[in-house]
């Protein structure tokens, strides 16, 4: 009877030996957890770097392409000055050959005009090829935003608001005007001075 009180003892139940089982997983579990949690933290912080120097390299190349835009447009800049410098240069030329024709003593007169006429040709040539063009609005309604009017005229000949007159002669860059054109402009014949010129025609 002792002994197998003895025996009762010494040998643990099943429900006895569950604990350690229990306990001795537990670690392994952890460390499981711990190694996957510090996986998917290594993969963060590549994918992060990886992305930082993503941002970098995108950063430079943006850089990089401001600064060639930025000497492109300052290249670009310089070397259009040096073409229109060119073409005046010529222009010049021919005013001082026709400036010193004009001063000798049996001038031609017909001679300095056509020189004249040739030297201006030049001129306007070289303008078209940078390419601005001239206002010039002469029977043309007045328009506020290409011309500015001088003066108003009684005519019985032109409608009114139509210049008359081109004074000085406008010019334009491309699709932006440099300078407007001085006119005269027209008003009825019965209408008095100081009339009110139609900025709508």
């Amino acid at each position: 009877m002792a002994e197998q009180e003895d025996k009762r003892h010494a040998t643990p139940t099943q429900d006895e030996a569950a604990p350690e089982t229990g306990e001795a997983a537990k670690p392994d579990s952890d460390a499981g957890q711990l190694q996957a949690l510090q996986a998917e933290l290594e993969a963060a912080q590549t994918k992060a770097e990886d992305n930082w120097n993503e941002y970098l390299r995108a950063r430079a190349e943006i850089e990089n392409v401001r600064r060639r835009m930025e000497r492109d447009v300052d290249q670009a800049r310089k070397f259009g000055v040096e073409k229109m410098a060119h073409e005046m240069l010529a222009v010049k030329d021919s005013l001082e050959m026709g400036l010193a024709a004009a001063r000798e003593a049996n001038a031609d007169v017909g001679k300095l005009t056509e020189g004249t006429e040739l030297t201006l040709k030049m001129m306007n040539q070289a303008l078209e090829k940078f390419s601005i063009a001239e206002v010039n609005p002469a029977g043309q309604k007045f328009n506020p935003e290409e011309h500015e009017a001088m003066a108003m005229q009684p005519s019985a000949e032109h409608e009114p608001n139509t210049v008359i007159h081109v004074v000085q002669k406008g010019y334009r860059l491309s699709d932006r005007l440099l300078r407007p054109a001085m006119v005269i402009v027209s008003r009825p014949a019965d209408q008095q001075q100081g009339g009110h010129i139609d900025e709508q025609a």
